[in-house]
């Protein structure tokens, strides 16, 4: 038998941290929004059940909204990566083995429990007791099949938060309950092939010749048809891999207008951009800035440009990186458009310990590594931005509307919870 992997997903989990700090949101419809309060991207149970769709814009929904009586949070990104934070160490706790999937989903490996089922319920009771996150777990002897454990524990109130597929009459039945887009991997187009070669279930898929599906379809949807097999062709990869590149970008709380703010913008993406690269101990030394109006005020006149910059040896250091990216904003600004949006790509990603210099360039000085993880250390410890460059200004007019934002209860000193 394969060893049993474990699924554990946080429940509707932006939602779910936001009431662990304000208990009077529990059991009262809450949704969460996107960056500039844009559109609806998390919804607790009770939303859902109003018939809230995910993706409902908010500027066209707020009347409705407050006729219902729905509490709308604004995105609070680092509260939520620090419940994550705190969830997936927690997990930690019951098995050596363990993939952090995504901000609210990790796989675990169960193998040498007994009591799968047990062993799962006392993971939720101490999740819950420890960050006040409910989650769902689901158990089978592939990743695929943990997925859609996990769906019909969330789906199954009886199961009390826990399904577990270990055996094949249990997979069958679970299989024959889903369609083919509710298998992992299987989106709405491969789904379309699927059915054009008569395979319309979960069952036929599985069923299916794997060798014919490989030439018809690729290895990966192969993997899939043995995955829902039993058959683990996903291991648990307990070390992810090195990031290739990372993006930080966000839309603008006003359209931009001027070079002076366009450049604090750019500059403050540029450095947080650097800083989430230096948490990863890598490097870059190639960096593209991109610069966009609103394509869908079509009244405004439209401009999209981008300017990839080469350094000769690559970098971690913040200054190096802004420099770079304010000359290539420089090189694709033009004055007369309302810019809705700008960015700063962090490509080719090195391990920084292995950066090698150029006969003309050093690599990051001792200084230079020195001044970044002091930097570092105090952003951490008293919020971003407490130490930041100049360029990034002091006072930006065009930061994120975020009029619903809830505190960050667990990084900043001035946010602690009063009680």
């Amino acid at each position: 038998m394969e060893k049993p992997i474990a699924l554990i997903d946080c429940n509707n989990f932006y939602a779910s941290c936001e009431r662990v700090f304000q208990p009077r949101l529990i059991g009262k419809p809450v949704v969460v929004l996107s960056n500039n309060d844009g559109c609806v991207i998390a919804r607790s149970n009770e939303a859902k059940a109003l018939g809230i769709e995910m993706g409902a814009p908010w500027h066209l929904n707020k009347e409705n909204f407050e006729r219902l009586g729905v509490i709308v949070r604004s995105s609070n990104y680092a509260l939520y990566g620090d419940m994550s934070a705190r969830v997936m160490r927690t997990l930690q706790n019951f098995s050596p083995s363990l993939e952090v999937y995504s901000i609210d989903e990790a796989f675990l490996c169960l193998d040498g429990i007994g009591d799968h089922e047990n062993y799962a319920r006392e993971l939720r009771r101490t999740v819950a007791q420890w960050t006040g996150i409910p989650v769902s777990v689901g158990i089978a002897p592939t990743k695929t099949l943990a997925k859609i454990a996990n769906r019909l524990a969330k789906a199954n109130a009886q199961s009390g938060g826990v399904f577990c597929l270990m055996e094949e009459d249990k997979q069958s039945a679970a299989l024959n309950k889903i369609g083919l887009t509710d298998i992992w991997g299987i989106a709405r187009r491969l789904a379309l092939r699927l059915q054009e070669t008569g395979i319309t279930s979960p069952l036929d898929l599985r069923e299916a010749d794997p060798k014919l599906i490989r030439q018809a379809f690729g290895v990966t949807v192969e993997r899939i048809v043995l995955e829902l097999r039993g058959v683990s062709c996903l291991d648990i990869e307990e070390i992810s891999s090195p990031r290739k590149s990372l993006v930080a970008s966000r839309s603008f709380g006003r359209p931009v207008e001027t070079l002076n703010d366009m450049r604090e913008a750019v500059a403050t993406y540029a450095n947080r951009a650097a800083e989430k690269m230096r948490r990863q101990n890598l490097a870059t030394a190639n960096i593209v800035v991109f610069i966009e109006t609103n394509a869908f005020r079509k009244q405004d006149r439209q401009y999209r440009a981008s300017q990839a910059i080469n350094l000769a040896v690559a970098t971690a250091d913040s200054g190096k990186i802004t420099t770079a990216a304010l000359k290539g904003l420089s090189a694709i600004w033009r004055a007369g458009f309302l810019y809705k949006k700008a960015g700063v790509m962090l490509l080719d990603l090195v391990p920084a310990d292995q950066v090698q210099g150029s006969l003309f360039q050093q690599t990051d000085t001792p200084v230079s590594k020195a001044r970044m993880q002091a930097m570092d250390a105090i952003n951490r410890r008293f919020g971003r931005g407490t130490i930041r460059l100049a360029t990034a200004g002091m006072h930006s007019s065009w930061q994120l509307r975020r009029a619903f934002m809830s505190a960050r209860y667990t990084t900043d000193w001035n946010d602690l919870l009063r009680v």
